[in-house]
């Protein structure tokens, strides 16, 4: 199979890529080139490497018939933002390819309604992005009904693993949480802390592309969720972490409105995205299409980068 990637070099594809190697793809990966794999592989002195400005070719529009033009069997989209960006792939590629992959976002849901959430509750995206994913996933659906696009949706929780920051049981990206917890400094919690996230290993967000296209016919139209099997509450994240430090977590409540007060604007609107949104989504779909379970726990995939950013040297 020859598989393009887009936006192959991310957290995504740094577990992804080598398995494609690894299972006989031949792989061609598209990126700015900005930054390398997290982990260092082998396997990706297979891979070919283009260098490219999507959003630039996107505006020029030159960016999908310069996929097209690789004539791939596979495409696995990992950094399509608009509708417009994704329309302008499927155009170029339509009837050329036997799989495009999309990656999309929990986010798409909006606030949890009820919990687990399924793939079919309805979609009440806010915020930009999430309603530009839930625009691209109508979209791509709407062209595999009606038109025959083997296209399949792939929208994961809060990625984590070694080489970046994971969302902090405070609900920001600030590595003064970690620290607080490590050292059994007062954290304050928005709330009574009872909201959840829902954590993913970026190892299972690969897994789950190489399930979907492992099971190409059972796949196509449709949209699959990867989170851990468990979503966790921001207390109970304090308390897993403070545990992993060797401390007994001092936790403080306030609510929202009064603790983003005390924040910087990033920390703020983090804090109340992740919170307003509050995700719980259900794997049973995956089991039972792909034959797909997650590897890791909730605060296991958390732990992941969390040791990783100990180990360099990132919490102190």
């Amino acid at each position: 199979m020859r598989t393009v990637v887009i936006g192959g070099t991310g957290h995504i594809g740094t577990y992804l890529v080598p398995e494609l190697v690894r299972l006989g793809h031949q792989v061609t990966v598209l990126s700015r080139g900005e930054r390398s794999p997290y982990q260092n592989d082998g396997r990706w002195k297979q891979v070919e490497l283009v260098q490219v400005d999507r959003a630039a070719e996107d505006a020029a529009g030159t960016f999908g018939e310069r996929v097209a033009g690789l004539e791939p069997d596979i495409v696995i989209d990992l950094i399509c933002f608009t509708e417009d960006s994704a329309k302008q792939l499927v155009e170029a590629v339509h009837g050329k390819i036997q799989h495009l992959l999309h990656c999309g976002t929990i986010w798409v849901h909006g606030p949890s309604m009820t919990v687990p959430t399924t793939e079919d509750t309805p979609r009440r995206p806010f915020g930009d992005y999430g309603i530009q994913k839930a625009a691209i996933e109508r979209y791509l659906l709407d062209q595999s009904r009606r038109t025959g696009l083997p296209a399949t949706i792939i929208h994961p929780g809060h990625i984590c693993g070694p080489g970046w920051t994971p969302i902090t049981p405070a609900a920001t990206f600030n590595l003064e949480v970690y620290e607080k917890l490590a050292h059994g400094h007062d954290l304050l919690l928005p709330n009574l802390g009872l909201e959840t996230i829902n954590p993913v290993h970026a190892d299972d967000v690969a897994g789950i592309f190489l399930a979907a296209i492992a099971s190409r016919s059972t796949a196509i139209g449709e949209s699959f969720h990867v989170v851990a099997s468990d979503a966790v509450t921001l207390r109970g994240y304090a308390h897993a972490v403070a545990d992993w430090f060797g401390q007994e977590p001092r936790l403080g409540f306030l609510p929202i409105g009064q603790l983003r007060e005390q924040l910087s604007e990033r920390d703020a609107g983090a804090m109340w995205d992740h919170v307003a949104h509050s995700p719980n989504c259900s794997m049973a779909k995956a089991a039972r299409l792909l034959g797909f379970r997650p590897r890791y726990s909730a605060i296991e995939a958390a732990l992941s980068g969390i040791e990783w950013l100990v180990d360099n040297g990132k919490i102190t």
